[in-house]
């Protein structure tokens, strides 16, 4: 026996050893090989003289990469997820107006995209782009079946713009409509108690109340009406109609055939996809036998070398682009979310680096967490007195957004980035209805007369909710001594224009708190001059994007749990019932990420969404 249990022990461990070493073979084998592919010399795709650059306007655009969990959980399920971030697009499409070989672009707006996936102030500095793009001489075309105001929004600078004869386009106006949750949150006994300042902040109105107040209709008109104004504006200068034309068809018209939208001037022809390609065939001096016209994808061109074409730099000077998108956490804060520890670490890290001459912030978020805004805002004043700190708000830069903003040399904003909202709440629920009427108590035993008042096993008393309030006061006092110092401007004014109120970026130009309009592109150009580097300098870009490698082996083990499947799948906005969940989905994940330590939030409204 005792032999046996020797022999069966030592074969144990002589497979077990066996096993680690193939495994560590096997490992470092493909360790080294992905090494060998990714460190492979990149000379790009091959672009072919007279080529189209084929632009899907289904892609997302994200202002930061997406997270080593998100490509892993897409690699591992197989779901190709076309994305490109903003300054990338940007930066391919000036690429591609220098590039001789490329005689045009071809928006390819076939296929659905999802309306919440970028906003109208991303998609103003790529229209921007293309119009650069144009006005060098070369070609622009863009097909569609099915045009929406946002896709259309891009695709109204094209040469040629061109409608399925069984398509239609959809130019009816801007809408926001907000989903409450008062009602059921009532019904299964889930109790709220709010404590804010402004009359404005309608952040905690969907857990309150069961339509917009006054006060929030009124915002939200008057920044609907600023975003739609510039649309048309901006459509009708392309497509030479006036905007009480558009407003027309909007108010009478709405959803246009084919032939009415060539008819109303906003398409230049009406053709299936066969006969557009013929032309881009033309355009491109393709031969007749060939499939279809000499093209290269956006995202393949991106990988295609810009030096030579004066796009890439390469200097020991550094602009600095720190990306804030997503909700404001406290702590390091997960995929998707700014956390405001993680934050303060890059800008003390940025402070510190004498390579960094200037610092780019891109905002793109409602705001969230006071205490982590304040952490961040800390870091931003700090940094500003060592050198330039200039300020790129996206789609979104409000409330916490703006915090964090408000202390730097200069905000640049696009007309309809979505700004201001100076206001603070705290929201406190209890679930005491809830517990008994499913014969679920508590008692309690203190030894001071607050020592139980975090408990959510019942509402708070008023003496209770008097100190929520006092403190929610201080955080707003705060909010605007720091908006009126950052923004150097009277108390007196911040306060009438703080409110929680929500302003569009040209609202908020003419009130002082952004101080020009341009995008991300305008902004660096300001940087760069401020810290006096002419040309000579090159850009980096934080959180700094891992390696392939990085992605794979760096944190392997977190990534597969996140990949496989731990966070609930989302739903599709494949018809309007799952894009009403989808929203419900949204509110309750905003309401899991409030993990403020004093329970006091800088946010914009939960559900400001421009449709």
């Amino acid at each position: 026996m005792r032999n046996f249990l020797k022999q069966t022990f030592a074969s144990l461990v002589g497979s077990l050893l066996g096993l680690i070493i193939f495994s560590g073979l096997g490992t470092t084998g493909l360790l080294l090989l992905l090494v060998a592919a990714t460190s492979s010399k990149n000379v790009g795709p091959e672009v072919k003289d007279k080529s189209v650059l084929v632009f899907d306007l289904s892609m997302k655009i994200t202002d930061g990469a997406p997270s080593s969990s998100e490509v892993l959980q897409n690699t591992l399920s197989g779901v190709e997820d076309k994305r490109m971030t903003l300054r990338k697009v940007l930066e391919t499409l000036e690429k591609a107006r220098r590039d001789p070989r490329i005689v045009g672009i071809y928006l390819d707006a076939t296929r659905t995209r999802d309306a919440t996936s970028v906003g109208y102030a991303s998609l103003k500095e790529v229209r921007q782009a293309l119009e650069k793009f144009r006005t060098a001489g070369k070609k622009i075309v863009a097909y569609g079946g099915n045009w929406s105001e946002q896709e259309y929004y891009l695709s109204s600078v094209a040469n040629t713009i061109v409608l399925n004869p069984v398509g239609l386009m959809e130019v009816n106006g801007l809408s926001s409509q907000p989903i409450f949750l008062a009602g059921a949150l009532q019904k299964y006994g889930i109790g709220v108690q709010v404590v804010r300042v402004g009359k404005f902040k309608g952040a905690v109105e969907p857990l309150i109340l069961t339509k917009l107040s006054p006060e929030n209709r009124e915002q939200t008109q008057k920044l609907l009406d600023d975003v739609w104004g510039e649309w048309r504006t901006t459509v009708g200068t392309s497509r030479k109609i006036n905007p009480q034309q558009l407003q027309a068809i909007a108010d009478n018209q709405a959803v246009l055939e084919a032939t009415e939208a060539k008819t109303s001037g906003l398409i230049d022809q009406v053709a299936y996809i066969d006969q557009v390609v013929a032309d881009l065939k033309q355009l491109t001096a393709s031969k007749k036998e060939d499939k279809t016209f000499r093209q290269i994808t956006l995202d393949n061109y991106a990988q295609v070398p810009g030096k030579s074409l004066g796009v890439e730099r390469n200097s020991k000077n550094k602009i600095a682009i720190v990306y804030v998108e997503g909700e404001i956490v406290d702590g390091r804060g997960e995929t998707g979310e700014v956390g405001g520890d993680r934050f303060a670490k890059i800008f003390n890290k940025l402070r510190q680096d004498n390579d960094v001459k200037a610092v780019i912030l891109r905002i793109n978020s409602p705001g969230g967490s006071a205490t982590a805004a304040e952490i961040m805002q800390r870091e931003v004043r700090l940094t500003r007195e060592v050198k330039p700190v200039v300020v790129s708000m996206g789609d979104v830069a409000a409330s916490g957004g703006y915090w964090i903003a408000s202390d730097s040399n200069r905000i640049f904003a696009e007309p309809n980035t979505i700004t201001g909202s100076i206001g603070v709440f705290g929201v406190l629920l209890n679930g005491q209805k809830l517990a008994n009427d499913n014969g679920i108590t508590w008692d309690s035993v203190k030894t001071g007369r607050y020592a139980d008042s975090q408990t959510a096993s019942r509402p708070k008393s008023p003496q209770e909710l008097a100190l929520y309030q006092r403190s929610v006061n201080r955080i707003y006092n705060m909010f605007l001594n720091k908006v009126s110092q950052g923004r150097k401007l009277p108390e007196q004014k911040v306060a009438e224009i703080a409110q929680g109120r929500v302003w569009s970026g040209v609202a908020a130009k003419e009130i002082g708190l952004v101080d020009e309009i341009g995008g991300l592109n305008a902004a660096i150009e300001y940087a760069a001059k401020q810290a006096n580097l002419g040309n000579d300098w090159e850009l980096q870009e934080y959180p700094r994007i891992s390696s392939f490698e990085e992605r794979f082996f760096g944190r392997a083990t977190e990534e597969v749990q996140t990949a496989l499947g731990l966070e609930g799948a989302k739903l599709k906005q494949s018809n309007p019932l799952t894009a009403e969940f989808e929203k419900l989905q949204q509110e309750i994940g905003i309401l899991q990420k409030m993990n403020d330590p004093q329970g006091v939030y800088a946010r914009l409204p939960f559900n400001i969404k421009i449709e």
